[in-house]
């Protein structure tokens, strides 16, 4: 399956070097459109004519060329995807041998292996909480509606923080 990728990338990497080398020599159309003259200063000589030769093309060869490109661009996704998905091995570098990034894998590894293991601590606190609360609730419940909740001569208990300050030590 790799020597086949290779042979369709190994085509694909030849018709982009043909590709090239017939626009850097004004191969194709284009180098029917040029002057002859190097001294033309017009934009027109360095532009490209589409419409120079136009009567001269095939369609069905341009239907075809594209069809074979898409055909190609298809094999070699569906080769690339195959290949990342069942053998990324051969694809992807072998990060044990980068020894820094290694390390930096295995230290995050741990540590997210040691903050899961502190969420079950929490979530194990957080249960008797939960119970405790769930238990006040049922509690004010099944209190009697009747009763008030502060007697009519009693005024609501306020909340006060006493805050004492230390003596400052003097250095006399």
């Amino acid at each position: 399956m790799a020597s086949r990728l290779t042979v369709v990338l190994a085509l694909l990497l030849l018709m982009v070097a043909v590709a090239t080398a017939q626009r850097s020599r004004g191969g194709g159309a284009r180098g029917s459109s040029r002057t002859s003259s190097s001294s033309a200063s017009s934009s027109n000589a360095d532009e490209w004519d589409y419409r120079a030769g136009s009567d001269k093309v095939n369609m069905k060869n341009v239907a075809n060329l594209t069809e074979v490109l898409d055909n190609w661009k298809y094999d070699i996704m569906s080769q690339m995807k195959n290949l990342l998905m069942n053998d990324h091995q051969s694809l992807l570098p072998d990060y044990a041998r980068i020894q820094p990034l290694s390390e930096a894998l295995d230290d995050l590894y741990k540590e997210f292996n040691a903050l899961k293991a502190h969420l079950g601590d929490l979530t194990e606190k957080f249960t008797a909480v939960e119970t405790f609360i769930d238990e006040l609730k049922v509690k004010q419940a099944s209190a009697p509606a009747s009763a008030p909740a502060n007697p009519a001569g009693s005024l609501p208990r306020q909340n006060r923080r006493v805050v004492r300050k230390k003596p400052v030590a003097s250095t006399d």
